[in-house]
């Protein structure tokens, strides 16, 4: 199978598991946030009430994880494509 072939059927794949990846990164972070602050929401940028510190944790802790999970699962996804094409998509 040529290579436009792998990335052609990557492509669907890694789109599904993109809106997916963000899911489950949002899902973890609110996990997290919830047993490391003990607190239940997260902030917002535009939270008055919450201070610059806070703010910036839970953005800096919220790209961590997005991050991560969107890797694992793009890694995944190219494996997947790997093992049902034969070739690795780009």
């Amino acid at each position: 199978m040529s290579k436009g072939i792998s990335r052609v059927a990557y492509r669907p794949v890694g789109v599904l598991l993109g809106v997916a990846a963000g899911a489950v990164a949002g899902a973890i972070f609110r996990q997290v946030w919830k047993v490391t602050a003990g607190d239940g929401d997260a902030p917002s940028a535009t939270d008055e009430e919450r201070g610059w510190g806070e703010i910036l944790a839970a953005a800096a802790l919220q790209g961590a994880i997005f991050a991560v999970v969107r890797a694992a699962v793009d890694r995944g996804g190219a494996v997947g494509v790997r093992r049902m094409t034969g070739q690795w998509p780009d």
